[in-house]
């Protein structure tokens, strides 16, 4: 196995969290001397800096103001440049907007095997398996390359952000860049609505068991709000039009990876148990002892959530007070 190259991912200044979630999947399949880092932008050194020290190996840094907002044609040669530079054979970009724009162009120009919406990556016998959802989560996809290059995008959320240190370095590349036929306008930025839950530490969802909508800002928000974390929902919530999709977890909402996961009448369908299954520390509270929920919980709690919830918000508040 050869090189691997992040390509990490400008926002408003800044490295992307998604970003430090690649290289946490970096750092897991590669020796740290097999990674390396592509940062574009202008002045975007001090991030470049911090990135190295914390998995992204040997970082470059197209420095230019041709990139210093999003373009895919620039972009495409920017990372091009790199990947020729550093012989890297497999290229990790976020499953964003502008990671899913750039990638297949690069597969393409590389003639490299392109697999996208990854959420975990496995070593095995020195080759790359990709691991991705499918049949709307209710299989998982193992993937193996069959071209000696591959470019993967990987789901913003499947993993933790890289948490230990590196000693990384950081060096600039001087890339030419051709006549763009299209030109950056302006970003536009949509009104927020509820809450993204794939930042929060502490979720606490409620499914079909809670019987109607009025119940969740009287019994699960309550919970949420105590503990410092976000309310979510499970698809037949949103589906019901109980809640808004932003408040969905699951393989057609958000997928999330909280420190604490909270599940309040969830069942537990395989559409559900795929977005939150990587949290930390799972509680479910359901009334079927039966309920798939429970194979995943670290903590299950069989009883009715109306009491239960309640109760627990109560030791909640009482414990902080």
């Amino acid at each position: 196995m050869g090189n691997i190259l992040i390509v990490a991912e400008m926002q408003n200044g800044s490295i992307r969290e998604s970003s430090y979630e690649l290289a946490s999947f970096a750092q897991k399949i590669a020796d740290p001397s097999q990674v390396r880092s592509l940062v574009i932008g202008e002045s975007v050194t001090e991030e470049a800096n911090a990135f190295s020290t914390k998995g992204g190996g040997e970082v470059t840094v197209v420095d230019n103001a041709a990139v210093s907002n999003y373009s895919a044609e620039a972009y495409r040669q920017a990372i091009l440049a790199v990947i020729q530079e550093t012989n890297a054979s497999t290229i990790l970009l976020s499953n964003t907007p502008s990671g899913w724009d750039v990638a297949p162009r690069l597969a393409a120009a590389l003639d490299a095997a392109f697999i996208s919406d990854c959420f975990d990556i496995d070593r095995i016998d020195e080759k790359l398996v990709f691991l991705r959802r499918v049949f709307n989560g209710k299989l998982d996809a193992r993937l193996e390359a069959a071209a000696d290059i591959v470019v993967a995008t990987m789901q913003p959320g499947a993993t933790a952000p890289y948490e230990g240190t590196t000693n990384g370095t950081v060096s600039s590349l001087e890339v030419s860049f051709n006549e763009q036929k299209s030109r950056f306008l302006e970003t536009k930025v949509a009104e927020s609505k509820g809450v993204d839950l794939s930042k929060a530490e502490i979720i606490v969802s409620g499914g079909r068991g809670v019987g109607d909508p009025e119940k969740f800002p009287e019994t699960i928000q309550p919970l949420a709000d105590a503990l410092g974390g976000a309310m979510g929902a499970s698809r037949p919530v949103v589906d019901a039009g109980w809640l808004p999709h932003e408040y969905q977890v699951g393989s057609s909402g958000q997928i999330v990876t909280p420190k604490l996961y909270v599940a309040c009448g969830i069942s537990g369908a395989i559409q559900h148990l795929v977005g939150m299954k990587g949290s930390n520390f799972i509680i479910a509270i359901n009334k079927d002892g039966d309920a798939p929920i429970f194979e995943i919980a670290d903590l299950g709690v069989v009883g009715d959530l109306f009491e239960v919830v309640p109760a627990l918000t109560d030791a909640v508040k009482s414990a902080k007070s």
